[in-house]
């Protein structure tokens, strides 16, 4: 059996302007990264013509470790609208290092439905992840040296609220001392570092609908408080201007194709479970603007990812999906019914009946929006007859929209009926209905999406939290919508508690203002803005072959 970098070894891609052509995307405002990727100028939003694709988002039920598959149905979907002859872009999240070469592998798809060239895009790619490292870290070092040489603006050192990044899951590096070695190194305080895909700066790339937005946004950020309380924004160290230079090419979204050709934007990678887990607006609405079909994906399951991309960049950018696509798995289903994580292959149909308790939570989170979901049965080889009809049958009990689908071994044809599906839910579409309105208290917000998200009972609050909400209050951030971080695996916060949890409570420890970003974000339980390796990195596969490839990525 032919692993992903063979099959998508034995493509010929088209040359990167063949497909910029097939989207109709002017050839000025095509800036290549050799044959096969290009970034797109945002110009090209500004191009006479008013086609406003329908847009389809993938979600899915609460995943395993493994994940079950939304990339790879995002890109099988894709191919399986083309092969019916429709025009369709796909809009996609950048690949972050850190979990490429921690316990994840590649985030390209997989099988015969890929984007490529996978290698390429899930290593440093056209440099974006890059440029928001340098660009948030330019702001630390400026905050660092403006206290050092003088401090004008009286920041009180144990009050900086702006960390350091990198694209890597390095757990040493969450919690450090900065400013040691004597006074010519500076003044020492705590500090830590977080991952890209975490940061603020990430999330404002990915929400900002053009350069001047992104510039607003970066100059509005909270990064410290003084000594006498007053919040210090970044415009006020005089350094906006050069972080946006760092961003000037991150700005313009990546354009790539599938195995089969369908253009692809890549562009923006912010986590789900701490961020909002979703691609670039800019890319979104690009697709949107050059496809009639445009099929984007948020991450984790429905509860983290989909949940902001309705009640953030829907609000944001004015976007209303017009069908919602719920991956699961037999092994995902089978996992929440209590089989245990190393045998999710055998066949278990107890374990699987209760199991179906976490799809049709998800269903009814879906249903909350005022959508209709599709829910998308991704195949695995050796998944048993039985199973497979029991959740069909669940499915059609519970009038909801079902398909199977093959398309990590047979590529778009393995996502016809899937497509089939969609087309039929998005005719019949109704505009999606936020979960909260914005003037609610935060507190109030919070309990809104543990309740009706999660199942949650109620939320308890820490002494932190709490000083945290009144300090939302005093500066007038009240209204921000919630971006709350929590545990993947799990609809809880505790991520042991699988399926479908009941009678719990989620436990907020801190809220944090991302004025720049335009969102609180809400730390629950033990989450953590800086993973670490497992045991057994998947980079001590990696292997640079002789021909330049890189072997061991999957």
């Amino acid at each position: 059996m032919l692993n992903n970098i063979e099959i998508a070894g034995r493509i010929k891609p088209r040359p990167i302007g063949q497909i910029a052509d097939q989207l109709g995307i002017d050839k000025s405002d095509l800036l290549p990264y050799g044959r096969e990727m290009a970034k797109v100028h945002t110009h090209a939003l500004q191009r006479p013509g008013c086609r406003k694709g329908r847009l389809v988002l993938i979600s899915a039920t609460t995943p395993t470790v493994a994940g079950e598959g939304k990339t790879t149905t995002t890109i099988g979907l894709g191919q399986a609208f083309a092969k019916l002859g429709e025009s369709v872009c796909l809009a996609l999240r950048e690949p972050s290092l850190g979990p490429c070469l921690g316990m994840k592998g590649g985030a390209t798809g997989g099988g015969y439905s890929q984007i490529i060239p996978g290698d390429r895009i899930n290593l440093h790619f056209t440099g974006d992840f890059h440029a928001v490292t340098s660009a948030n870290n330019l702001l630390s070092a400026v905050i660092d040296n403006h206290i050092y040489h003088g401090n004008a603006l009286n920041i009180d050192p144990r009050r900086v609220l702006w960390r350091r990044v990198m694209d890597m899951n390095d757990r040493s590096l969450r919690h450090i001392v900065l400013g040691l070695g004597g006074k010519q190194q500076g003044i020492p305080r705590e500090g830590g570092f977080d991952i890209t895909a975490a940061s603020e700066v990430m999330a404002m790339l990915c929400l900002a609908s053009n350069l001047d937005d992104f510039r607003r946004r970066l100059e509005k950020t909270l990064v410290a408080f003084t000594y006498d309380g007053e919040p210090v924004f970044a415009e006020q160290l005089q350094v906006t201007g050069a972080m946006l230079a760092l961003l000037r090419d991150a700005i313009h979204p990546n354009l790539v194709q599938s195995l089969e050709g369908v253009p692809t934007f890549v562009h923006g990678g912010p986590f789900a479970n701490i961020a909002h887990g979703c691609n670039s607006l800019i890319a979104t609405r690009m697709a949107q603007k050059y496809a009639d079909w445009a099929i984007t994906e948020a991450g984790f399951g429905f509860d983290l990812g989909a949940e902001k991309f309705f009640d953030i960049k829907c609000r944001v950018g004015g976007l209303d999906p017009l069908a919602v696509v719920l991956v699961t798995t037999t092994r995902a289903l089978k996992l929440h019914g209590g089989k245990s994580a190393d045998n999710l292959g055998g066949k278990d149909l107890p374990a699987l009946r209760k199991g179906l308790d976490n799809l049709d939570k998800h269903i009814e989170n879906v249903r909350k929006f005022n959508k209709q979901p599709v829910v998308s049965l991704n195949l695995f080889s050796g998944d048993d007859s039985d199973e497979l009809d029991l959740i069909k049958n669940h499915c059609l009990k519970l009038n909801t929209s079902f398909a199977f689908c093959d398309h990590y071994a047979t590529g778009g044809e393995g996502a016809i009926e899937l497509a089939k599906q969609v087309m039929q839910v998005a005719r019949q579409s109704r505009p999606y209905a936020p979960l909260y309105p914005l003037d609610l208290p935060v507190e109030e917000k919070i309990r809104i999406v543990s309740r009706e998200m999660y199942g949650a009972d109620d939320v308890a609050f820490t002494k932190q939290a709490a000083k945290d909400l009144l300090r939302i209050r005093q500066l007038g951030f009240a209204n921000l919508p919630v971006c709350i971080a929590k545990a993947p695996g799990s609809l809880a916060d505790d991520p042991h508690l699988l399926g479908r949890p009941r009678h719990f409570d989620i436990t907020v420890r801190g809220v944090q203002i991302n004025s720049g970003a335009g969102f609180l974000v809400v730390f629950t339980g033990d989450i953590l803005r800086m993973p670490g390796l497992p045991k057994r990195p998947a980079a001590e596969r990696w292997q640079l072959q002789q021909d330049g490839s890189i072997g061991g990525l999957e």
